[in-house]
C-alpha cells in the first residue's frame, strides 16, 4: 500500500537556521540549569562546527558525542550536522566495554564529551562542547549523507550500528507533520529519551521546526508528581513516552490538552482505553507510533480512539506490504511479515556487509535499486486500513521500549565462564535469564552489567539443572519455569538502622510492597530497570547521594545496597564539610 510521497530537499538543519531566522530570541532549548536561545544556540554550533572542521573533520565522517541530555547535547548534535558528518551518541552511563566497541566499529577518531580527559575516552581525541573554531558556512549535503549510527542489540552478541540519513530525518518532520501529529504553530516539547534511544531523535529535532525542546532530568521522567510538576511549569504540550513509561506517570498528569506519542512497545488494550476516554474528555490526545530503526524511528502512525489497538496506518512517504515467505501480498485479516520501503529506508549496518543484505532487500515492487527493509515483524491490514501488530518473526524482544536481542544477553552470560550458558526470554516488562552451569547467580549479575546497558540486564537470573527441550532438540520455550515472583519472607531479618530503614522504605513504596526485609534481593522482588531508576533518584532526594543505576545491579540485597548508601552519604558529608 503506497502514500504520496514527500519531497525531502530541506535539510533539517537548514530548517533549523531558518527557524533562527523567523524567531531569534525565542527559547530553543531549556534544561534545570541551563536555557538558550534559537540565535544563541545558532552561535553555539557555529563555533563548535568550526571547531569540528579544525580538528579535520569532513562530509561523511562520523563523531562520537557523549553527553548527558542537556542544551550542550543539542548543540554538539546540530554541530555535527554543520560539519558535514553524522552523530554516534555514546550514552555516558554505557559500560566501558559496550563504549569501546562503539568507538572502534564505527571508526571514531574524535568523541564531543563534557571532560577533554576523560579515561574512558582515551584512545580518541576529545573536545568539549564549548570548543570554538574558525567559522564557515555549513557544509552542504544530500538527502543520502548519514545523519546518526545508533547501536541497536545484536543477535549474534555483537551490536549492530544503523546508519541513517539526513533525507530520513527530514522526511521523519514532514512525515508527521502531514498527518496533524505536529500541528502548525510553535511547541513545547519534552525531551526524555537517551540519545543513543531512537525515539530521541523526533524529541530533540523538533528544535530544527522552531519548537522549544525542554530536557526532563532523571527525576523528573520516573517520579509521576516531578513528571507532572515539569510538564506543568514549563508548558510542555508535546510528550514522547513508551507505554510502560507512560502508565509509571500518568498519575501525576494533570496539564489540559496535552499531546502524547506512544511507541516503542505494544499497546495493551486497557491503556489504550483510558487514552480514548481521555481524549473525550479533552486531556490527552494520543498517537500510537510504530517504526523500526532501520526506518528512521516512525514508519505508521495513528491517533488513539475507539476501543481496540493499532499501529495506524503507514505515515505519507512510507510503502508498506504485508508478505508471505515468497514475498507475496497478504490479504486484509491475513498474518504476514512487514516490509518498509521509502526515502526513510536508513542505508545499512555499520561493517556488517551480510546482515545488511539480508535485512535491506531489493523492492520487487518498485524500480530497479530500491530497497525495501524486512523488519522481521508480524502484523496483518484490518479492513480500516490500519495494521494491526501481532508479534515478531524470531527472538527479538522490546522491553519498556528497547529493542533488545537476546541471543546478545546470552553471548554476555556465556563469557561469564566455561560451562555457563543461559536462554533469555522477555516475560511481562522483565527480562528472565535462565542460566545452567552453576553459577553464582550474584556474580552473573555483576559480570552481564558491566558489559550491557542497564535495560539489557535481566531483572532475573534463575537457575535450572538443564534447558527443557523439543523432540527435535531444540529448546522448548513453552516449559521454561515462571520464575519465583519473590514475595518477601514473613520471617526476614527486619531493616535495622537509619540506612536500612531508609532503603526499606524507598524499596516498598518503587515495589509496591507492604515491606521488605534486609536479606531481599531487589530484583528478586519484579523489580525492573525501571523501577531501580526511581530508587536512585529518591535516594539522590533524600540523601542528595548521586548514584547509579548499576549501583543498584551490582548490590541487588537490602542490607548491601544499604552499606552502600551509607558510605556514599559519608563520602558526600565529608567533601560539603571540607
Amino acid at each position: 500500500m503506497t502514500t504520496n510521497l514527500i519531497a525531502q530537499d530541506d535539510d533539517p538543519l537548514a530548517r533549523f537556521l531558518q527557524s533562527v531566522e523567523a524567531a531569534p530570541d525565542r527559547a530553543a532549548v531549556q534544561s534545570a540549569d541551563a536555557s538558550v536561545t534559537f540565535a544563541d544556540l545558532a552561535a553555539w554550533v557555529a563555533d563548535l562546527a568550526g571547531a569540528l572542521r579544525d580538528r579535520g573533520v569532513r562530509r561523511g565522517d562520523h563523531v562520537g558525542v557523549c553527553l548527558e541530555r542537556g542544551v550542550g547535547l543539542v548543540a554538539a548534535l546540530l554541530a555535527v550536522w554543520s560539519a558535514g558528518a553524522a552523530y554516534v551518541p555514546l550514552d555516558p552511563r554505557y559500560p566501558d566495554e559496550r563504549i569501546a566497541f562503539m568507538i572502534q566499529d564505527s571508526g571514531l577518531r574524535l568523541v564531543v564529551a563534557a571532560d577533554d580527559r576523560p579515561t574512558r575516552l582515551a584512545d580518541v581525541e576529545v573536545i568539549t562542547p564549548v570548543a570554538s573554531g574558525s567559522t564557515g558556512e555549513p557544509v552542504s549535503v544530500t538527502p543520502a549523507d548519514a545523519a546518526y549510527v545508533i547501536y541497536t542489540s545484536g543477535s549474534t552478541g555483537v551490536p549492530k550500528g544503523v546508519i541513517a540519513t539526513r533525507g530520513g530525518v527530514a522526511s521523519l518532520l514532514h512525515r508527521l507533520e502531514a498527518v496533524g501529529a505536529y500541528p502548525d504553530g510553535h511547541r513545547v516539547v519534552g525531551w526524555n529519551a537517551s540519545a543513543s534511544f531512537d525515539a530521541s531523535v523526533q524529541q530533540w529535532a523538533r528544535v530544527c521546526r522552531g519548537d522549544t525542546v525542554v530536557v526532563l532530568d532523571e527525576e523528573q521522567r520516573r517520579d509521576p508528581a516531578r513528571f507532572g510538576a515539569a510538564l506543568a511549569e514549563h508548558g510542555i504540550t508535546d510528550i514522547d513516552a513508551t507505554p510502560s513509561h507512560w502508565e509509571a506517570v500518568e498519575q501525576g498528569v494533570t496539564a489540559p490538552a496535552l499531546r502524547l506519542f506512544l511507541g516503542g512497545e505494544p499497546v495493551s488494550t486497557a491503556l489504550w482505553r483510558r487514552l480514548d476516554a481521555a481524549k473525550e474528555a479533552g486531556r490527552v490526545e494520543a498517537f500510537n507510533l510504530y517504526g523500526p530503526t532501520e526506518c528512521t524511528v516512525d514508519s505508521t502512525a495513528g491517533p488513539i480512539e475507539g476501543t481496540e489497538p493499532h499501529i495506524g496506518p503507514p505515515l505519507p512517504g512510507v510503502e508498506v506490504h504485508v508478505l508471505d515467505d515468497r514475498l507475496a501480498e497478504m490479504p486484509v485479516g491475513v498474518t504476514g511479515e512487514l516490509y518498509i520501503s521509502g526515502p526513510a529506508v536508513a542505508r545499512g549496518y555499520v561493517n556488517r556487509p551480510g546482515l545488511t543484505a539480508e535485512r535491506f532487500v531489493a523492492d520487487p515492487f518498485a524500480g530497479a535499486g530500491r530497497r525495501m527493509y524486512r523488519t522481521g515483524d508480524e502484523v496483518r491490514w484490518r479492513a480500516d486500513g490500519t495494521l494491526e501488530f501481532v508479534g515478531r518473526a524470531d527472538r527479538q524482544v522490546k522491553v519498556r521500549g528497547f529493542r533488545i536481542e537476546p541471543g546478545e544477553v546470552e553471548a554476555a552470560i556465556a563469557g561469564y565462564r566455561d560451562g555457563c550458558a543461559a536462554v533469555v526470554v522477555a516475560r511481562a516488562d522483565d527480562l528472565v535469564a535462565y542460566c545452567v552451569g552453576d553459577p553464582d547467580l550474584d556474580e552473573l549479575r555483576d559480570h552481564v552489567a558491566a558489559l550491557l546497558p542497564a535495560h539489557a540486564v535481566p531483572a532475573r537470573f534463575v537457575r535450572i539443572v538443564a534447558f527443557p527441550l523439543t523432540v527435535n532438540g531444540k529448546i522448548d520455550f513453552s516449559l521454561l519455569p515462571e520464575p519465583d515472583a519473590g514475595a518477601t519472607r514473613a520471617d526476614g531479618r527486619r531493616p535495622e538502622g537509619e540506612y536500612e530503614e531508609l532503603v526499606a522504605g524507598v524499596w516498598a513504596e518503587v515495589l509496591g510492597q507492604d515491606r521488605v526485609f534486609a536479606d531481599d534481593d531487589f530484583f528478586a522482588l519484579g523489580a525492573h530497570s525501571l523501577m531501580a531508576i526511581r530508587v536512585v533518584a529518591r535516594v539522590k532526594k533524600e540523601l542528595g547521594v548521586a548514584l547509579s543505576i548499576r549501583d543498584v545491579y551490582r548490590r541487588p540485597m537490602l542490607r548491601d545496597f544499604a552499606e552502600f548508601v551509607q558510605s556514599a552519604h559519608a563520602d558526600v558529608t565529608s567533601a560539603a564539610g571540607r
